[in-house]
């Protein structure tokens, strides 16, 4: 329930009515607005009507938030959320880019790559110590030793890095050494490792399922915010549908209903959104054109000899295209590269 006070309602009206709303069991929330306060109130509803806040003097009016996810929603929170991520921004008029090979294979690989991409004008590392893989045999990532390496890569490039958590087990860990925290799609409905992420209190990155509704993700996210957690990220990587020319089918319509729905900032996997490095570019460049914060895009210093997704890994030359040529697309939508 969204709860707007009267002009003159002072802080302590306020206060008193967070403090009701507590001691019904219930979930305050306090927005003070340029003109006037806002309050929210989370719960059952039967429970919230035994207040009668309606009745109160200083009370304009009530409004039930429709959508099942709260916190999330644009009703709640009308203003666009910016997450800080080191020195980069995402959300706002900027615009973000996030490269980085699949996976931590060798302290060189990593040292060339993220050398091209920074020399690009990228504004953060990804980049995977421990890796959902579809086949056990496949390359299951370095773990530990894997996210000392990329902790060094980033500090010697003086870039924020974002890597994939798998576990609640490895939460402690994971955040010690990345500066963000990514939810993969594999496990975008994990709630116990959405609980246990929200806690940690390092932004994340909250990748939507393979065959999830858009509802299905922002009520994820929803997870992550009841946790008290509000540096949460959402990022469209591709869905499963009947089409099988790409690997998944990548949800640019999604971006703009997202947007519409809550102030999340949201990014575009182009990558694993396709699987195809010719489609790459041009999905990137969709992304901007129809109004995501940011990309996530795999690049490899030699994506032949990649260890996992070399197929729709950007080569070094590629990626610098890439980012010439979203300068302009995001000019055109008033935005601006971040770097």
């Amino acid at each position: 329930m969204i709860i707007v006070l009267k002009p003159e309602a002072s802080a302590d009206v306020a206060q008193e009515l967070l403090d009701r709303i507590a001691e019904k069991g219930l979930k305050p929330l306090h927005m003070p607005g340029a003109e006037r306060v806002v309050l929210g109130a989370l719960g059952d509803e039967r429970v919230l009507a035994e207040l009668a806040l309606e009745s109160h003097p200083m009370v304009e009016s009530l409004k039930p938030i429709l959508a099942p996810y709260k916190l999330v929603s644009r009703e709640m929170h009308p203003h666009d959320t910016v997450v800080r991520l080191g020195r980069t921004a995402i959300g706002g008029r900027g615009f973000t880019v996030i490269a980085g090979p699949c996976a931590v294979e060798t302290e060189s690989q990593m040292r060339n790559t993220i050398a091209a991409t920074k020399a690009a004008g990228a504004d953060a590392i990804r980049a995977g110590a421990y890796k959902p893989r579809t086949s056990p045999y496949a390359f299951q990532g370095h773990g530990i030793e894997g996210l000392k390496i990329l902790r060094a890569t980033g500090d010697e490039f003086g870039l924020p890095v974002v890597t994939e958590v798998m576990e609640t087990a490895d939460v402690e860990v994971v955040a010690e050494y990345a500066d963000a925290l990514q939810i993969g799609a594999r496990n975008m409905q994990n709630y116990a490792l959405l609980r246990s992420v929200g806690r940690s209190g390092k932004p994340v990155v909250l990748k939507r399922g393979m065959a999830a509704k858009v509802e299905d993700l922002l009520l994820a996210a929803e997870y992550l915010l009841a946790e008290g957690n509000e540096q949460v990220v959402l990022c469209e990587r591709g869905i499963r549908t009947f089409e099988t020319a790409t690997r998944n089918t990548l949800d640019l319509n999604a971006i703009p209903y997202i947007k519409q729905k809550t102030h999340l900032p949201v990014l575009v996997d182009p990558s694993h959104g396709t699987g195809i490095r010719d489609l790459v570019a041009p999905m990137a460049l969709a992304a901007a054109a129809c109004g995501a914060d940011g990309i996530l895009v795999e690049v490899h210093e030699d994506p032949a000899v990649a260890w996992s997704d070399g197929a729709q890994s950007l080569y070094p030359h590629q990626f610098a295209q890439l980012m010439a040529n979203l300068a302009p697309i995001c000019a055109a939508v008033g935005r601006q590269l971040a770097a």
